[in-house]
Order: C-alpha cells, then structure tokens, then sequence
C-alpha cells in the first residue's frame, strides 16, 4: 500500500501515497478543470425500459439516434453493484430497477462489440489491446456477454485457460457486472496461476505478504515484526514494508535490513523482499547499492493519466521488466478500485473496468517478464480494497463484493493476485467486521493476504489482516502456505514434524534467537532473550505492537493487547469526529480561519470533495489577504488544516513547535513568508492548492512560490500525527490553476513520539531546497 514519499521536483506522489491522501485529506469525486471544482453530486443514470433481445449499442442507437459515448459509459457503469465511487462520477445507477435494465442490455451485447468500441481510448488501452491473444479473441468474439458468463460458470479450468487470454481488460471487466457473490466465488475458486515453481496462488494454498511497517521506518521495528510473523508460521509470498521516508539511504538501510533477515535464514530462493517506494527510487538504490533490491513494486493505475499522477509510464514499467532479465525475482505490483476517479483521473469510466485495466497491465508486463526470466515471470499483484474510503464505497458487503469481483478480474488475466481485505476508520467497517468480510471471502481462494502483528497498521493507520487472522483462515478453511516456507517454519521450529504448531509458537523471542545462532552469537539463550525483550520494549514505546502469544483460541490476540487495539480503534473514531476548538484557533499566532463547502463533519467525511473548496467567505477572506500584500507578494503561505484528525494537530507540543521552527528557518535561509496562518475548518489536501492559486496567481511568473499545508492524518495510532503536503511552483504554474499532487511532496508521521516537529521542519526546508535547487548537497533523485 511508498506512503509517506518524499521526492525531487521531477516526481509526484505514488500509489499508496495518493490513496493515502485520498483516504485522509485530498479525494476528489470528479475530474475538474482550470483549479474550479464543484462539490456538487452527479446525479445518478436511470435506464427506464428496454427492448426485448435489446443490446448496449442498440439501446443507444434508439435514445440517442447514434453512438453516445457518454451513454455508453454510464449504461456499463450502471450494471455495477452500487459503489458511492461510481455514483460520484455519474456512472451509477439509480436504483435496483436501472441496474437489472442495464444488465440484460450487457448480457445481450457482443464480445466483437465492446472490443469495437472501447470505453476509454488512451495508450494503456491500446497496450491490452496488442497483448490479448488474437486467436483466442477468435474463439469468442460472436459470443454475447451472457454466454461468456455461462461458459465461465459450467466449463473445468483447463476450457476457460483456452479462451481467458483472448479476452480484453474491459471485456473481463463486465464479467462480474452480471454475477452474484457466488457465482463470483464459483469462477474464483477454479482459476488458478501458481508463481512459477511454487504453490504459490495455487489451488487450497493461501500465503502472506508480511508488511512490517514502522511510523519511523526504524529497522529494529521492521525486522521484530518479521520475527513476530515468522513465530506465527505467516508469510511467503514476499516481506514488503512501506516506508515512510523514501529517500535512497532511507530506502537502502530498510532494504539491507530485510536483506539481512533472508539471507541469514537462507532464504534467498524462497522468499523475496522488498521496500515499496516509487519504483525509481528502488532502481536507483540497487545502483547505489548493488544487490540490495530484490522484488521491485510499483502502483498502477487503469489511465494513462492517473499513471501520470503516479509518475510511471507503459515504456517505464516495460524497461523495468526487462531489467530483470536472468533474475529470479521480478515485480510486485498494487492496485485498487477507486484511485482513479479519487485523482480526477477516471474519464468517465467506472471503478470495475478501471480495475480491470489495471490487470491487463500486468499481463502485458508478465509478458515481458517471461522474455527474460529464465524460470518464468514471477510478478503478482496485490489488490488493495477499501483503502480509500467511504468516497469509494464504505459497507462491510461492498468490501466483500469488491475483493470477489477483483478476485475474478485478476485471475481471468492469469495473475497471481492476492488481496489487502482492508477498511479506514471513517468506513462503517469494525474490526469484528472484518473477520466476516475474511470469512465471505476465503472461499474464492486468493493467493495470500497482508499480515501485520495486529489488525491495525501502526504507520499506515488502517485495518487489514493479522497474523493471527492468517492461523484462523488456515485452520477454517484447509489452506496451506508455500510447500519451502512451511520447511523452514519446522526448521525453525515453529512447526513440528507432525506439522502441528510447537510451544515456541508466537514467541518472536525464539525466532530472534535462531537469527542470532545463525548468526554465530555464542551467547546463552537467556542473554539473547533479555537483549530481546529490551528491543521489544523500545519497539513498543515507538507505537508498533509485536503479538505475542495468544489468547482464548490460537488465533486470538492475548488479552492485553487485544485491549489496546480496541482502545486504539475506539481513539480513532473520536479523533475522526473531532474539530479544531474556536479556543484552539484562537492561539493559533495571526490566524486567518475559513471554512471549506462541506456543510459539517459527516458531509466532509461522505463527500471528500466538499473539503477540497473554501466556501464564498473563505475564497474573499484568501483574496483580501492577498490584495493585502500588493505588490510584495512572500515566497510562501502556511496553510493548517485538520483533515480527518484534528486532534493532530491541536495535541500539546505538536504544531507550535514546527511552527516556530520553520519560521526561523526559513527566515534565515532568506525566504520570505506570509505572517498569516490560514486555519482551514474541514480542509483536505486540494483545499490548499486552491488557496495556492488563489493567492499566488499575481506572483512573478518566473518566481517560485510555495504553499505548506499541515494536516491532521489518518487516526488509528498512538501517535495523532499530521503531515506537511510541500508544494513549491513557478508563478506561472500557480496562474494556470491545475495544481495538483504530482507536483507535491510529502513529510508524513510527525508527532511528538514519531518524528518530531522539530525534525520535521529541517526535512521541511531540506526538500524545499531540493525542489528550488536540484543540486544542493544532499539532494535526493527519484526518478528520470
């Protein structure tokens, strides 16, 4: 899920870094233009009646006298099952009665026709397009959607093996439109694509991908918790963490640390790790430091555009399969319905055929690998559902039905796709939700889950899959992990010879021993427990949770910290519904407060676009003070906001000292700021883009003006910790109104027990420099 980037000027956020901001403080329910976005909703299509043996095209034909493209974008969206994502960008349908109108008229349409007529023309289409299999195409192209459905439904795997490759993205994204729940879970449970050589995504095997996350990307977090899952007999498919600070020492020292682990365990040939920056920044830290990389990531998205935002291309991506050649590891990709429409980025197109795309990305990409990879293209994909939020859909059933139908896609383009079945704090998701969503799920057999201590990310501050959840699944439903994993789990004995759990079962305290005897330390075991449990405590104060134990059942928690995780959840949802206080404001030095068009904090929540606007007041207010300047426009604004946790930002010893920190630094590097603090009330990340252009449209056009926006985080962590969204641009580029994150960097976690605000504000300036000049000492490169 590479959150928290911090790049150079040439690079934008990525994946998970804009889901994260899509999740927290920037989704945008539509495309816009020019900087002027409206909160207002579209409204929902409505298909009133059909023809008998009527088609898509036909029905269009007879509302419109012709093609409509926008008609036929909506009628494909509207056979989805409801998705407030969908909705947002008026693609939806209307009620239960437009939704079974639109189906019939997909059910009747040909596989020839849609191929005909795609729903979106860009470079990414036209690349699915040249690696479909023609003479499979052949095969299927006079069959109607409904007779594919049915054949995928009767016929044994080896049949559909013989047609799935012929099938475009869009045409596998229409598939589950016209299936139940278990119908889904019937064709999931069939298909299967094992990693070469493994079991792994094969048939009764279901693995992990171990994602040790730490708010402070401190290697000691990251490794304990890869002992923590090594205790629990979980993971297999790849250890992958998401860091924080992607700078390419950063990123080198958490990837020689995971490294180590593997290589101390002897593990080279069975399990890959990785370090989920922007793929750049991976690139150029394995030239930096040889053979410190092995499987690389990247998040795609389903347009060309929203590739952009993400700062990758088809030719970058290609290039970076081919670099692979003679490797035994090669990509792991992310993907997840909603991210395009959330950055403006959808043309119209809805969530399950966007997706879809996505995979047929990925199988062109494997095409490539397989060029090169001497013992077949190792790439997966890892579906990251419901970690947006309630923009995208926000129920407990739209979780489970959005992982089956990504199940399907994935698996129809021959991936090896596992899920992140995972919730924000502001959707209607519980954690006990969560074990029903597991178990609605487990049926249509994907090939691994994310696997952290606790349900709850300690950096990310969202909910997924536990080890714990992990023993449960195994247990309930038969699933084994990859056959050379399980042997080292007895070698390390966690598991017996009679493959039953051993007494050093979730006692990473062990596993830290094996490490240390592997590594030659000659001490007693009592010595090396005590070095253990001292790092355990430091790990602990630092806001990661390493599961020890267990409770009631072996998959239960033990008592203690499953109190904490619970005390933990209920603290988000405080922090969620929280407001900056009129006291709290009130102190905040030269403060300008205004207010977004969300009418309150359940609409900001609902409609994330609502927050991205000042409202009229709020827009005068931004003019005055910058008709206030004249002629002497500053360099820079400073911009707060409390995004989805305020108390972030209004937490004793969190905002003033950054404050009071990057103001003198930045007066002593000479850069002239405006004296006033714009305090936003129900603000996201765009609010401040908006203020930006606002503000800086007169400025010099030749001249660099910046904004800093502090924003109150996710909540779900000990830490209420805010971000600053760095966005530095020519006046020119404020003039032209099109804003946006690809220009914008990041300084994630601050809190006074994450980074501090201090810290904080040197890495602040650090990267304005880098932004302003892109040779000072120090400067990181991510990219080309």
């Amino acid at each position: 899920m590479n959150k928290g980037l911090l790049s150079d000027a040439r690079d934008g956020l990525s994946r998970r870094d804009l889901l994260l901001v899509a999740g927290t403080a920037a989704a945008t329910i539509a495309s816009y233009s020019n900087g002027a976005k409206s909160a207002s909703q579209p409204d929902a299509f409505s298909i009133k009646e059909v023809k008998q043996d009527e088609d898509i095209f036909t029905y269009i034909s007879r509302m419109k006298g012709g093609f409509e493209p926008t008609l036929y974008q909506q009628v494909i969206g509207a056979a989805n099952e409801f998705k407030e994502g969908d909705q947002a960008i008026g693609v939806g349908a209307d009620n239960d009665a437009t939704r079974r109108n639109a189906r019939i008229l997909l059910t009747n349409t040909k596989l020839a026709d849609l191929y005909a007529r795609p729903l979106f023309q860009d470079d990414l289409q036209q690349l699915i397009w040249q690696t479909t299999d023609q003479v499979q195409y052949e095969k299927v192209k006079d069959w109607t959607m409904g007779e594919l459905k049915e054949f995928l439904l009767a016929k044994p795997e080896d049949e559909i093996r013989g047609v799935m490759n012929g099938l475009t993205s869009d045409t596998i994204g229409c598939v589950p439109k016209l299936m139940s729940n278990e119908e889904l879970v019937s064709v999931s449970r069939k298909i299967f694509n094992a990693m070469p050589g493994t079991k792994l995504g094969a048939k009764g095997y279901m693995g992990a991908r171990i994602q040790p996350n730490s708010p402070t990307d401190h290697p000691d977090d990251i490794i304990w918790q890869v002992f923590d899952a090594f205790s629990y007999a979980t993971g297999d498919i790849v250890i992958g963490t998401n860091p924080v600070d992607s700078t390419v020492n950063s990123v080198a020292t958490v990837e020689r640390a995971l490294k180590d682990v593997v290589d101390t365990f002897k593990l080279q040939d069975v399990i890959p790790w990785c370090v989920l920056s922007h793929i750049d920044v991976q690139a150029e830290v394995g030239d930096s430091f040889p053979k410190t990389v092995s499987t690389m990531f990247q998040s795609l998205a389903g347009t060309d555009d929203c590739n952009k935002i993400f700062d990758i291309t088809i030719d970058k991506i290609l290039k970076y399969a081919r670099a692979k050649k003679g490797q035994r590891y090669g990509l792991y990709f992310e993907t997840g319905q909603g991210s395009e429409f959330t950055n403006g980025a959808a043309n119209g197109v809805d969530m399950m055929v966007l997706e879809s795309r996505k995979y047929g990305f990925s199988r062109a990409v494997g095409l490539e690998l397989a060029k090169v990879q001497p013992k077949g293209a190792w790439l997966h994909v890892n579906d990251v559902a419901g970690f947006i939020g309630p923009e995208v859909f926000k129920s407990r059933d739209q979780l489970v039905r959005c992982c089956l139908e990504d199940l399907v896609m994935g698996k129809l383009h021959g991936l090896t796709i596992g899920l992140d079945i995972c919730t924000t704090l502001h959707m209607t998701v519980s954690l006990d939700d969560l074990d029903w969503c597991q178990d609605q799920i487990m049926p249509a057999n994907p090939a691994y889950l994310i696997a952290l201590p606790t349900k709850n990310d300690p950096m990310l501050s969202y909910l997924t899959t536990s080890f714990q959840d992990h023993v449960r699944l195994r247990e309930k439903f038969g699933f084994r992990v990859n056959d050379a994993i399980w042997d080292f789990y007895k070698r390390l004995g966690v598991v017996g010879k009679d493959n039953r759990y051993t007494a050093n079962y979730g006692n990473p305290l062990w596993v830290y021993f094996q490490y240390r005897l592997a590594k030659g330390d000659k001490r007693s075991r009592e010595q090396v427990y005590a070095e253990g449990r001292q790092k355990m405590r430091e790990i602990e104060k630092r806001g990661v949770d390493i599961a020890t134990g267990h409770g009631r059942n072996r998959w239960d928690l033990n008592q203690t910290l499953s109190t904490k995780v619970k005390g933990l959840y209920e603290d988000a949802k405080q922090s969620l519904w929280t407001e900056f206080t009129p006291e709290f404001i009130a102190g905040i030095p030269d403060a300008v407060s205004v207010h977004t068009q969300s009418r309150d904090r359940n609409d900001y929540i609902a409609h994330p676009m609502s927050g991205e606007m000042l409202n009229a007041e709020g827009m005068r207010d931004v003019e005055r003070l910058r008709d206030a300047w004249g002629e002497d426009v500053p360099q820079g604004q400073i911009v707060i906001s409390d995004g989805l946790n305020a108390k972030a930002i209004m937490d004793d010893g969190h905002l003033a000292p950054y404050l009071e920190e990057m103001r003198r630094l930045l007066a002593t590097s000479g850069v002239t700021m405006s004296n006033k603090n714009i305090v936003v009330t129900s603000g996201r990340v765009r609010a401040g883009y908006r203020i930006g252009e606002l503000l800086f449209e007169r400025a010099n056009p030749n001249s660099f003006r910046g904004i800093l926006h502090i924003i109150g985080e996710r909540p779900g962590t000990m830490h209420h910790a805010y971000s600053v969204y760095i966005t530095v641009a020519k006046g020119k580029r404020w003039s032209e109104k099109d804003i946006d994150h690809d220009i914008t960097r990041l300084v994630s976690n601050v809190a006074d027990t994450a980074l501090p605000p201090n810290e904080a504000a040197r890495e602040t300036l650090t990267i304005i420099r880098e932004i302003v000049g892109r040779n000072v000492n120090g400067s990181r490169r991510y990219g080309e």
